[in-house]
């Protein structure tokens, strides 16, 4: 497994997004209303960055982000693509907190 620290946790306010480079890919970890998440920083659609992205909390399941380029959504737990033009999934990744310490983890 592998993993990166993220920061602190007094770093993350409510809604706080950072993305960070994960070897060849970036991540994105954010902090929302439900928790942390961490999700590659990648549309599937056309490759833009989803950080800035709004993120929606949703019943029953983990929050989605919006690309801002053109809507695609994605759900913050498995990285499936939601919504059109998107349709191909981005890693997703687990995030653990240790005392203050924010990590991110490969799930492979």
């Amino acid at each position: 497994m592998t993993r990166i620290m993220a920061g602190n946790v007094n770093e993350f306010e409510l809604g706080a997004q950072k993305s960070l480079e994960f070897g060849s890919d970036y991540v994105l970890v954010l902090r929302s209303l439900s928790g942390f998440w961490a999700i590659e920083d990648r549309c599937s659609h056309d490759d833009n960055e989803l950080l800035g992205g709004p993120v929606t909390e949703r019943d029953g399941s983990a929050p989605s982000i919006k690309c801002l380029r053109h809507g695609a959504t994605f759900d913050l737990g498995t990285g499936k693509a939601l919504t059109l033009p998107a349709f191909k999934a981005v890693k997703s990744y687990r995030v653990v907190l240790e005392g203050t310490q924010v990590w991110v983890e490969s799930k492979t």
